[in-house]
Order: C-alpha cells, then sequence, then structure tokens
C-alpha cells in the first residue's frame, strides 16, 4: 500500500514538529519514512497510517531526529567549506592571481611600515563592524519577509552562518594580534613574508563568504538540490 498526497504532507507537519527545520533535511527524513511505513504496512496491514508512522519514528531511537540532523549538519559544512574552497582558488590562477599578487605586497609592504601594528588592528576592527553590520542586516530581512517559506541548509549557512564564521575569524585574529602585542618591524624578512601571505588568505576568504557564495546562491543551490528550482 503507498501513502497518499496527504499522507506524504503530514509527515512533513510531522518532522516539522520534532524541531527540523530544513527542507532538505525534511524530504530525507520524509522519505525514509514513507518506504518504512509501506513496509511496515507489508507485515501489518491492520495499522493505521499514524499508529505505522509512530512505529517507524521509534526506530530513531531516544533523541528522535536530532542525530539525523547533525549528520546532515556535519556533511553540508565540509560541501560548504569545499564551495568556499573552490571559488578561494580561484584567486590563485589567472587572471585574478594578479590582483591577489597586488594584495599580498600590499600587506608585504604595510607590515614593514613603523605603523603596521596600528593599520593591521584598525584594519581588523573595520571589518569586525561591517561584518556585524551585515549580520544585523541579514536578520533584519529574514525577519521582514511575509510569505513562510522553504530554509535549505546550504542556504542558511551562505546566508546567516559565512558571516558568523567570518565573524569569529576576525576575532580570532584581532584577539591573536592584541594579546601578543607583536612588533612586525623587528620580524625577519620570512616571517613578514608569512604573516603577508596569510592575511592575503583570510581576506580572500572573507571576500568570497561575504560576497561572492550570496551572489551564487541559487545557482549553488540548484547544484545541491535538484527540487530547488521546481519549489
Amino acid at each position: 500500500m503507498k501513502l497518499t498526497e496527504t499522507q506524504i504532507h503530514k509527515l512533513y507537519k510531522f518532522t516539522q514538529e520534532h524541531f527540523v527545520a530544513y527542507y532538505d533535511v525534511q524530504t530525507e527524513l520524509v522519505d525514509h519514512l514513507a518506504n518504512d511505513i509501506e513496509t511496515i504496512w507489508v507485515e501489518k496491514p491492520q495499522l493505521s497510517f499514524e499508529k505505522a508512522r509512530d512505529l517507524s519514528f521509534k526506530k530513531f531511537g531516544v533523541f528522535g531526529f536530532m542525530d539525523v540532523i547533525e549528520q546532515k549538519q556535519k556533511a553540508m559544512h565540509k560541501k560548504y567549506w569545499k564551495i568556499l574552497w573552490r571559488f578561494t582558488k580561484e584567486w590563485f590562477e589567472l587572471p585574478k592571481i594578479i590582483t591577489t599578487a597586488i594584495i599580498f605586497l600590499l600587506f608585504f609592504s604595510v607590515l614593514q611600515s613603523r605603523f603596521s601594528f596600528e593599520i593591521i588592528l584598525g584594519s581588523f576592527i573595520a571589518l569586525m563592524v561591517f561584518e556585524l553590520f551585515l549580520i544585523i542586516k541579514y536578520k533584519k530581512k529574514q525577519y521582514k519577509k511575509q510569505q513562510p517559506q522553504k530554509r535549505w541548509l546550504l542556504q542558511e549557512m551562505i546566508g546567516e552562518t559565512r558571516t558568523g564564521i567570518s565573524f569569529l575569524t576576525l576575532v580570532y585574529v584581532f584577539n591573536t594580534i592584541n594579546a601578543f602585542d607583536i612588533d612586525f618591524t623587528v620580524l625577519a624578512t620570512h616571517w613578514i613574508v608569512l604573516i603577508a601571505a596569510v592575511t592575503t588568505l583570510l581576506c580572500i576568504l572573507f571576500y568570497v563568504a561575504t560576497f561572492v557564495l550570496p551572489l551564487k546562491a541559487t545557482e549553488l543551490l540548484e547544484e545541491t538540490y535538484p527540487e530547488y528550482k521546481i519549489s
């Protein structure tokens, strides 16, 4: 016996009631529940839809769908970082590598300046303020949405999580510089080269996460979720 469209809809509502917020995770769970319910009906055709559903749900254990959600989030985090690195690598290929080299030389020059510490510290503070502004802007945009929309895990990462990751990175670098009170002017050339290279990479990651990925969000979501375009 096959599930009806109404019963499938009820399974989606059931996953929502059990704290599954993202549509892609809901779809995976609904597909699993539907197949399991149909298998249960083969053995126990007298069971109602609700009883067969509850029997299937018990198989997830005490924590219900939480383990599945956690596994899905870990998998999507890995995918997000692969996407982030994919677009970051473009900055080390022609013609963007020229811009990368200019950024590196700029940092290299600044690090040899007498006011290097103040310039870098000021730049990171400005970036953190800018990141905070983007987070607030994104929150307001989400709040103003009139119609409830399907939430996708990758979409959430590109939108909200990307600013959070960038913000935490900036805070970490800021605290490191501030804690050690580094005097860049006395460092050997190879250390200045290394710091300039790492800072350049961080800037590119920041730019890709903050500007590139949000602009390509629709393309990336359609690439990840075949059903996204239909929805």
